[in-house]
């Protein structure tokens, strides 16, 4: 079953440091948002393999936007 990675708050992504085939364990980073002028690292919720990754750096995100897809 896949699980969304998303995002809490309104941000910009600074850096995403997973790509499509990456096996990740849960709480590993998937990117880097940066919101009311903190860096704040994003993780995975579960283990498994991305399957998707939805934003590049520099992009504009709103909260609870997926950014990642786990499966």
């Amino acid at each position: 079953m896949a699980t969304s990675v998303t995002v809490p708050m309104v941000g910009k992504i600074v850096s995403v440091t997973v790509k499509v085939g990456d096996r990740i364990k849960e709480d590993d980073q998937v990117a880097i948002l940066e919101a009311m002028k903190m860096e704040m690292p994003i993780v995975a919720p579960v283990s498994g393999t991305v399957k998707e990754v939805r934003v590049a750096p520099g992009q504009e995100v709103e909260a609870e936007a997926v950014i990642a897809v786990i499966e």
